[in-house]
């Protein structure tokens, strides 16, 4: 890849990030969310066990302060608790309550509806996900947090 084409394709994922985060800002103020605090609620998947604060900040490429800052807002929302974490008691992990589960139904829902891949064809959906995917990691055999 040429210096251009990396320039164009970094140049075009910020917009698309930024022009994400302009058009959700409507509906997590409606949610009384920030864009911190709905990042850690997706980041939070109910399916998987309840990771850990310092996964949690890995997840959001964020130091422990801050996260402590974002969770705290979560706990006083009555969306998340702050639980021992099972075989470590020195560990506390991020845990879902069912409020927090409905509301990151809603934040997943919104961003996804105003998405600029929402108008995607299923076909590019799949090819740009395997990219970004790779890029970021996450493909077979690579670990599960994200690379700082």
């Amino acid at each position: 890849m040429t210096d251009q084409s990396l320039e164009t394709v970094v140049r075009a994922g910020h917009e698309v990030a930024m022009l994400t985060s302009d058009r959700i800002t409507g509906a997590l103020d409606r949610l009384g969310l920030t864009h911190s605090t709905a990042q850690a609620l997706w980041a939070i998947d109910p399916e998987r066990p309840a990771p850990s604060m310092k996964v949690l900040a890995d997840r959001l490429y964020c130091n422990a302060p801050n996260l402590s800052f974002i969770v705290n807002q979560l706990t006083e929302r009555g969306f998340v608790t702050r639980d021992v974490a099972p075989g470590d008691r020195r560990s506390r992990v991020v845990v879902l309550t069912d409020e927090g589960r409905r509301a990151r139904e809603r934040v997943i829902r919104a961003v996804l509806d105003a998405s600029p891949f929402a108008g995607c064809d299923p076909d590019e959906l799949a090819l740009l996900a395997g990219i970004l995917q790779r890029i970021l990691g996450h493909g077979e055999g690579q670990a599960d947090t994200p690379r700082r």
